[in-house]
């Protein structure tokens, strides 16, 4: 989809409408780069990505006041991994819209941010976010992010992932 700000990416498998599907949120087009790869490479899943909190309620059809479009099977997403800081809405913001919405309510969200401020991982939590890692991404926070990933079925079930603060 280009031009659009969001790119779809798929594992190699004769059925991916069946795998998990991930939604990889960042302004950063080289941290949005790292996940797509450290995902598709570790894990069975695709995965799509967007420039910001905007394009990403576009992809999962929350844009203009819509709540979700549901006749497309594509758009089915499992878990949304997003920046806590990006221009025009944040990923707390975007973390949210999807948890007033009553189809996207129930998909696991992780947020990633480069700070590590306790005022703001408790606010994500209170409102729904099931992890908050800090950036740089370590190893274990990869295998715990590539662990839920795998841990995933389709449609989505929630998941709470440990995190590091």
């Amino acid at each position: 989809m280009k031009g659009t700000g969001i790119r779809r990416a798929k594992m190699a498998s004769s059925s991916t409408e069946k795998l998990p599907h991930v939604l990889a949120v960042d302004d950063s087009s080289v941290d949005r780069n790292i996940i797509q790869q450290l995902l598709l490479t570790n894990s069975a899943c695709r995965v799509t990505t967007a420039e910001n909190g905007e394009k990403a309620l576009e992809f999962l059809g929350l844009a203009h006041g819509q709540d979700s479009c549901t006749c497309n099977s594509d758009l089915e997403v499992n878990l949304v991994i997003t920046d806590y800081s990006m221009p025009g809405m944040t990923g707390y913001e975007l973390l949210k819209k999807m948890k007033e919405s009553p189809t996207m309510k129930n998909i696991p969200v992780v947020i990633l941010s480069s700070e590590n401020n306790p005022r703001r991982i408790e606010l994500c939590k209170k409102e729904g976010a099931n992890g908050f890692y800090k950036k740089p991404l370590t190893l274990t926070d990869i295998d715990q992010l590539v662990s839920s990933v795998k841990g995933l079925s389709y449609p989505s079930k929630k998941k709470h992932i440990i995190a590091r603060e």
